[in-house]
């Protein structure tokens, strides 16, 4: 280095020391609430801007420019534009709930539209405003210099309201953030003083979604809560979780049989017509067949109105399956993130919420206490000098007229401390009458009385908490569930149970018959309709039909593979019939060496036969076919050398069984176990080759099967009686006019 003032810095150590200090910043001064005042440092100062410009309830408007101005002028050294989306929040009644600034104009709507420019709105505080600023006058709390210095500005507020619950907070830090949903004041005010009666409650006796005192969120925008209560309990235990959370809806009779959906309330911080232009998309893509259209025809209230499709769809499979893929059902998280104590960031639960903030109340109240005591003992050394000048009045006047030191000599005379002589001769003389006398002597009296109960405030503890449960009290009674502003707007209800989710996912695709087409060489479409005409059908060189059948749109596919497994693919999901499809292995993702055996559609409750190639099988039921993932379900465990071969429904009472050496056995299908899963029991013995098919029939309806020129052969049960044996036997050779392919169908 040179001998300038240049010095090495390490570049890693003044990175981390600069971003921790960002970090600091953002956590403590921009995105994180106080869990005293539930308010973040732009809120706290939009409101004390306001209190300084008295824009009090009751009160004339100003212009919001007015009040952001003064907010980043003296106390937000930030963008206007952010301080006044803050503000426009604060007034909007479907954003928190309950509204800190009454606004004049244009706040913006529910659809998301934006508020009007700042010089066009008004604006002035609520009476929950003043509720949180109550008490700042009266060194309720301290107060710090502005970032400039020219002004003063309070570290948190009074916080006569419970802000952090009742409206809720988010916010976005730097490795954490914030997440608390709005609560219903009266509820958390009711809980507060169960606390204060119960210091050691537990949370079972402050959250019941039933009876209270807290039931669970209560959104500005009303809704129903579906969450389950033992989740709910969770969440306020910890601090983290979620509320699943529903659009209210009513079925509105329109004569005749038919019938329209409502929607009178949305889920909280939905927007309304991005809502509804989701579900628009969703009819588009014909992903909502049970909907028939959607209109908005709200005025000041929601009316969304939903359309069926046909007066016989069910209208709750119908919201079920609207519930599934749009925000008429949302999860609003539960992430109780905050600064406690204005210092440290952590994620507390309900309880530790509500505590903190009665805590916050105790030390207002013991600080506004302690100041009014002062004014007050105050107040009494100055009415005790004027009672004791009082009985010489004429000794006080000579002695303001012609002493040159009046105010020593005034001291000196009455034994009057500087206090009592300064307020002596800032006496008026329009004052220096009897009646003025009993005036100071009922004024003395009452403030001893204050004096009194003011020092046993101070002395006792119990008397203080007696003090915060008076306050807690009147936010109750100001916001109480009977009240327009303190009524509960969401409601809670259970999510149904009946409707499955595979009928709301079927309920959500068009039902359209198709034709599956899958190839030799593996490669899967679907036909429009229901077709057996493939003349033009075209394949790709060296490939041509395998095999086809009908089925719906709306219909589960499943296949079974050599390897045992069974796979379930939606029928909706089939490449369309226009080209020459897809590899159907590639859709399944198989993996080397797996080959397709048989694919059918699945069928609620059928069961089915399966077999191995080496002549073991077992019948399943076709719930336990059907898989969830792609990997498919292991059903058939074949040995190393064997491979899952055929499956065929298990309709019938007897099973006919062909080998590659031709050999035909029937028996009772009573002899093969149902299984879920497994390698099965030997259904026909082989000395060489393996199983070639096989097929169950009814014994009363006898045993049929085609030949190469599709006649039909059927033989009863006693044309069979050569072939009818035990499970496991090797059969006899085949009856006349059996295929050469040893192939049933």
């Amino acid at each position: 280095m040179s001998d300038s003032d240049d010095t090495n810095v390490d570049l890693k150590a003044a990175l981390e020391e600069r971003y921790l200090a960002y970090a600091l910043s953002t956590i403590m001064h921009r995105a994180l609430p106080d869990v005293r005042d539930g308010m973040k440092p732009v809120h706290r100062r939009l409101l004390f801007a306001m209190r300084q410009l008295r824009l009090d309830p009751g009160q004339a408007f100003k212009k919001s420019a007015r009040v952001v101005g003064d907010v980043i002028g003296k106390y937000h050294p930030h963008g206007d534009t952010a301080v006044y989306d803050a503000l426009v929040r604060l007034a909007q009644d479907f954003a928190v709930r309950y509204p800190l600034v009454d606004g004049q104009g244009n706040f913006g709507t529910v659809d998301g539209d934006s508020a009007a420019a700042m010089r066009y709105t008004e604006a002035r505080m609520t009476d929950v405003a003043r509720l949180l600023l109550d008490g700042l006058d009266e060194d309720a709390v301290d107060f710090r210099d502005t970032y400039d210095g020219s002004e003063r500005e309070p570290v948190v507020l009074p916080g006569g309201f419970p802000n952090l619950l009742a409206n809720g907070a988010s916010g976005i830090a730097v490795g954490m953030a914030t997440n608390v949903p709005p609560h219903n004041a009266a509820e958390i005010a009711e809980a507060a003083l169960h606390l204060i009666k119960h210091p050691n409650a537990r949370l079972e006796t402050i959250f019941d979604p039933d009876n209270g005192p807290i039931r669970g969120p209560d959104f500005p925008t009303g809704g129903v809560i579906v969450e389950s209560a033992s989740s709910m309990a969770e969440a306020y235990r910890t601090g983290r979780g979620g509320f699943r959370t529903r659009a209210r809806w009513e079925i509105e009779d329109l004569g005749r049989g038919t019938w329209q959906i409502v929607v009178t309330e949305i889920p909280y911080q939905v927007t309304k017509s991005r809502l509804i232009e989701r579900i628009a998309e969703l009819l588009d893509q014909k992903k909502l067949p049970l909907l028939a259209d959607v209109r908005d025809e709200s005025a000041e209230d929601i009316r969304v109105v939903l359309e069926p499709r046909s007066k016989t769809v069910d209208a709750a499979l119908l919201m079920e399956s609207l519930f599934r893929v749009t925000d008429l059902e949302t999860r609003i998280p539960l992430n109780m993130n905050v600064l406690m104590g204005g210092q440290v960031p952590r994620v507390v639960g309900l309880i530790e919420v509500i505590r903190a903030w009665l805590d916050h109340l105790k030390e207002v109240a013991v600080r506004r206490a302690q100041h009014r005591l002062e004014k007050v003992v105050h107040r009494l050394e100055v009415l005790d000098g004027f009672l004791v000048v009082y009985l010489d009045l004429d000794r006080v006047i000579q002695i303001i007229r012609y002493e040159d030191d009046p105010k020593a000599e005034l001291m000196k005379v009455f034994e009057l401390t500087e206090v009592q002589a300064e307020a002596i001769l800032n006496m008026r003389l329009r004052s220096l009458r009897r009646l003025e006398e009993m005036e100071i002597r009922k004024e003395h009296e009452r403030l001893t009385a204050e004096r009194a109960e003011l020092e046993a405030l101070l002395g006792s503890e119990d008397k203080q908490w007696q003090k915060v449960a008076s306050s807690v009290r009147e936010v109750r009674k100001l916001f109480g569930l009977d009240t327009k502003l303190g009524h509960r707007r969401t409601s809670f209800a259970d999510a149904p149970s009946t409707i499955s989710a595979d009928i709301v996912a079927e309920a959500m695709i068009e039902r359209e018959p198709i034709t599956v087409v899958l190839s030799q060489k593996g490669w899967i479409r679907a036909l429009r309709g229901h077709t057996d005409d493939f003349e033009k059908l075209a394949f790709r060189q060296d490939d041509q039909m395998g095999h086809w059948f009908h089925a719906q749109t709306t219909d589960k596919l499943l296949i079974l593979t050599t390897d045992g497994r069974v796979y379930t693919l939606g029928a909706d999901k089939l490449p369309g019939g226009r080209g020459h499809g897809e590899p159907l292995r590639l859709i399944l993702e198989l993996s080397g060496g797996v080959e397709i055996s048989a694919m059918f559609v699945y069928e609620a409750g059928s069961q089915w036969l399966i077999a191995s190639q080496m002549g073991r099988g077992f019948i399943v039921g076709a719930d336990d076919l059907i898989g969830t993932t792609k990997r498919g379900r292991a059903v058939m465990s074949p040995a190393d050398s064997d491979v899952a071969m055929l499956i065929v429904r298990a309709d019938g009472d007897h099973v006919a069984v062909i080998g590659e050496n031709r050999k035909l056995v029937v028996f009772p299908i009573e002899q093969v176990p149902t299984l879920a899963r497994g390698r099965g029991v030997r259904l026909q013995r082989y000395k060489d080759g393996g199983l070639s098919d096989i097929k169950t029939f009814k014994a009363a309806e006898g045993l049929t099967w085609r030949d190469k020129s599709g006649r039909e052969h059927r033989r009863s049960m006693d044309d069979l009686a050569d072939w009818r044996g035990e499970r496991a036997s090797a059969g006899r050779m085949a009856p006349q006019g059996m295929p050469r392919t040893n192939k049933f169908n």
